[in-house]
């Protein structure tokens, strides 16, 4: 058989790429983990007794801002990643724009309560349990999403495995808003924060090893 022949027969067997396959895994991922994060939610902690009231205000889906934000950010670096020799850019600022917004605004309002306010808003009620909660409500998110990622055949591995652990514990934090009762600025952008990067450091930590195809 000729060479030219044999390309020609190889060629026609090709099946066509399906284009949208990576999108609906991230989306599958993204859910699964969501749900099953909201399940453990509520069989370990509840949701907070006064969500309807507090829904109604304002400052509570500023609360739910800050980490659907971080999340967003988090999901367009991951994209960016999941394509080999394409540079990353200017999309890391989808994840330093809410981060900076966050703790400008715990500047804020600290600088402007009383002395005698600044430990309590800083610290909250919950500071020893709320990074881990956080944590621990990540972890089927970072499971799913790790599944998706995978898949894709990344290259990055490390980076693709902290960014993976970042929009788990982004999305993480979504699900934990419906139980925490702080409502202070500067907690959330103290003890939240804190709670995201532990999965962000898992996934970084073990990036190569669980993302290897």
């Amino acid at each position: 058989m000729k060479t030219d022949d044999l390309i020609s027969m190889m060629a026609s067997d090709v099946a066509p790429v399906d284009r949208g396959l990576p999108r609906r895994r991230m989306v599958q991922a993204l859910l699964l983990g969501g749900v099953a994060s909201l399940v453990l939610l509520l069989m370990l902690y509840g949701l907070r007794p006064d969500l309807m009231y507090i829904a109604r205000t304002p400052l509570f889906w500023v609360k739910l801002a800050f980490p659907a934000a971080l999340a967003a950010g988090a999901l367009l670096v991951l994209h960016r990643l999941l394509h080999p020799g394409l540079d990353v850019g200017m999309r890391w600022a989808g994840v330093a724009a809410p981060s900076l917004a966050i703790w400008i605004g715990s500047a804020l309002v600290l600088a402007l309560a009383p002395a005698a306010d600044r430990i309590p808003l800083l610290m909250g009620s919950t500071w020893r349990s709320c990074p881990f909660n956080i944590a621990l409500l990540s972890l089927p998110l970072l499971c799913s999403i790790t599944w998706a990622v995978k898949a894709m055949a990344p290259t990055r591995l490390r980076l693709c495995g902290g960014v993976a652990g970042l929009l788990a514990g982004s999305s993480a934090t979504l699900v934990y808003c419906l139980h925490c009762p702080e409502m202070g600025v500067p907690f959330w952008g103290l003890w939240y924060f804190l709670g995201i990067l532990i999965p962000a450091a898992i996934g970084l930590l073990l990036g190569p090893r669980l993302l290897r195809w």
